[in-house]
């Protein structure tokens, strides 16, 4: 149950843009029904063709899946709140909504470093991948991803529900923890420094197992011959490119919550606060569609039919 002294909260970034609202409206529309039909088709390619039942497009169809999910959380709700009037979110959608794009992001991350490690064993030990990447731990890791990411802020979010909040007022276009914890009247020391040991354990734990991985697949690539470093860049390439992408759009949503950001322009601040959910959801599976072969020449023979 939310403790709140507030029914509701009023975003307070949005502007008035009067009848343009309606091509805001279709732009967005037409871009999160574009998320939906590539990552869903990329889904279904990989579940009904058996030659991509490998750990590396499993991995991809939980990051498929994952960006379905973080996608969701948010379109539906933007394409609301542009046709209306009044900018304001209940409180339970509030903070059902942090919930859904908090988790995104654990997920996101965490998915990107076991993807990470993946190709660390494809690169450096070939010859020995299939046993060490068997179909049960490939099921364990997504398991793990998931239930990892959904307890770590499960916690996060029960620390925010027991305050109580004063003010309804949420700098933003959407909900964002931070932003309604500095609503609070009660006392928040326990949720700022648990916010930041959340922080920490969000970029390290995925951090470290990624640069872990990469050092060891570049010594491995200066070491071997030309075709062992064409390969593992043509593989790690998409997997480097969707990493430096989603850290670039968090890392600005986390300055942008917790320093002023009033001297950067509102229509820029509004598509960086935007960037890592609307950019990332597309950009992976066009990306990872077109770079990866066997995923490339299963849909070029699919459309050939």
């Amino acid at each position: 149950m939310v403790n709140s002294t507030v029914p509701y909260f009023i975003l307070s970034t949005y502007i008035y843009v009067g009848s343009l609202k309606y091509l805001f409206f279709v732009l967005i529309a037409l871009l999160y029904f574009s998320i939906v039909f590539v990552n869903t088709s990329l889904i279904v390619v990989i579940c009904v063709n058996r030659s991509l039942h490998e750990p590396m497009y499993m991995f991809l169809c939980s990051l498929f899946v994952n960006e379905l999910y973080g996608s969701t959380g948010l379109f539906p709700f933007l394409l609301l709140q542009i046709l209306s009037d009044v900018h304001t979110v209940s409180a339970p959608l509030c903070f059902l909504q942090i919930f859904c794009l908090y988790t995104y992001g654990h997920v996101e991350f965490c998915n990107l470093a076991v993807m990470s490690y993946d190709r660390y064993l494809a690169v450096c030990y070939p010859l020995h991948y299939k046993s060490h990447m068997t179909d049960n731990k490939v099921v364990i890791l997504i398991v793990v991803i998931w239930l990892y990411s959904f307890v770590k802020f499960t916690i996060t979010l029960c620390l925010t529900l027991r305050l109580t909040w004063c003010g309804k007022i949420i700098n933003g276009l959407y909900c964002h923890n931070y932003l309604v914890v500095k609503l609070a009247c009660s006392d928040t020391n326990l949720n700022n420094l648990f916010g930041l040991f959340g922080i920490v354990i969000t970029v390290l734990v995925p951090l470290l197992p990624i640069f872990y991985s990469y050092m060891k697949i570049l010594k491995v690539c200066f070491s071997g011959s030309r075709q062992m470093r064409r390969k593992a860049v043509s593989t790690c390439a998409p997997h480097l490119a969707s990493l430096l992408n989603f850290s670039f759009g968090c890392l600005f949503e986390i300055l942008q919550s917790r320093f002023d950001t009033t001297s950067v322009p509102s229509a820029l601040r509004i598509f960086l606060s935007l960037y890592f959910l609307i950019i990332q959801p597309l950009l992976n599976p066009i990306m990872y569609g077109t770079q990866m072969s066997k995923i490339r020449h299963v849909l070029c023979y699919k459309m050939s039919l």
